[in-house]
């Protein structure tokens, strides 16, 4: 059991002790996902959309070497201009705290902080995943192992074609974590609403994930739940674009000599200038889809996880 607890907003706090339903937010779209001003506006966008749902939004980021669960507007305004600021994965925080330093949250990070803070559920766009040609780099992002350890259930757009899904959804099995799939049988593969790969359970409503989940932790499985969520049909891109598009900056990449942690970052900025800017938009409208998706679960959770 941790003995750190991150600091909560007065309202998140307010609204946690009174159990009412809360939604975690990563904040790595802030820093590193989006330009300013489109990763401020998607931010506030993206708050009001749960709070438009019923529930109450809680982004997370490292500020100045603090654990924070629930940002205000002026901290989420100068996190969005800050030069400098560092990507954290789970394994990052301590360092970053030593540090002193400010941090974007990948989704390891998040789930693991929304956890210590008492928040069962997260929306994010993507998860990582199983990066293509893995049997030689063993390049697998630490979200799937978070998913396997932490029982916090993630809302997102499914993986980015970038990734190998099939070896995505195999280690997803491997780590004991449940893919539902809303309202489809497909997996969806972010900036289109079908991958070719189908998920492990279809459930059509946020009330019955809601209860899905409640049975799985009721269960003592201690692990998380992937909730995909495909793109809105309208904001959706086409597989020959995307793919073609995804090809281009990955040999890019490639020839560049850039992996690791900064693979993400310059695949979906290369990716955004060569589909002139249309990646971006149907990025920011699957957030705020899965930001809707995962408000109306936190209200549908909430009186469950209470016994009410």
């Amino acid at each position: 059991m941790s003995l750190i607890k991150p600091k909560l907003s007065p309202e998140v706090a307010d609204t946690l002790a009174s159990g009412g339903p809360v939604v975690a937010l990563e904040s790595t779209i802030i820093t590193h996902g989006m330009p300013f001003p489109a990763n401020l506006e998607t931010a506030f966008g993206v708050e009001q959309v749960i709070r438009d749902n019923g529930a109450v939004p809680a982004t997370i980021a490292v500020v100045d070497g603090e654990l924070r669960v629930g940002l205000e507007p002026d901290e989420l305004e100068a996190l969005a201009k800050a030069q400098g600021v560092v990507k954290a994965s789970g394994r990052d925080l301590a360092v970053a705290m030593v540090r002193g330093q400010s941090a974007g949250t990948t989704v390891s990070a998040t789930m693991l902080m929304a956890d210590l803070a008492g928040i069962d559920i997260f929306a994010t766009g993507g998860v990582g995943g199983v990066h293509r040609g893995a049997e030689q780099t063993f390049d697998i992002s630490a979200d799937l192992t978070e998913l396997g350890r932490t029982k916090t259930a993630v809302v997102c757009a499914g993986v980015k074609s970038i990734l190998d899904i099939a070896k995505t959804l195999e280690y997803l099995e491997t780590q004991r974590v449940p893919v539902i799939a809303y309202g489809t049988e497909e997996f969806p593969a972010f900036f289109t609403r079908q991958s070719g790969f189908k998920a492990d359970h279809r459930l059509d409503t946020p009330e019955e994930i809601a209860r899905a989940m409640y049975l799985h932790h009721q269960l003592g499985t201690g692990t998380g739940l992937l909730i995909a969520n495909p793109i809105p049909q309208a904001a959706a891109l086409t597989h020959e674009f995307i793919d073609g598009t995804i090809a281009d900056a990955v040999k890019e990449a490639d020839e560049r000599g850039i992996g690791r942690k900064e693979l993400t970052p310059f695949l979906l900025a290369r990716i955004n200038e060569l589909s002139g800017g249309e990646s971006l938009k149907a990025n920011i409208q699957l957030v705020r889809n899965n930001a809707a998706l995962a408000a109306r679960m936190a209200v549908a959770y909430a009186p469950l996880k209470a016994g009410r």
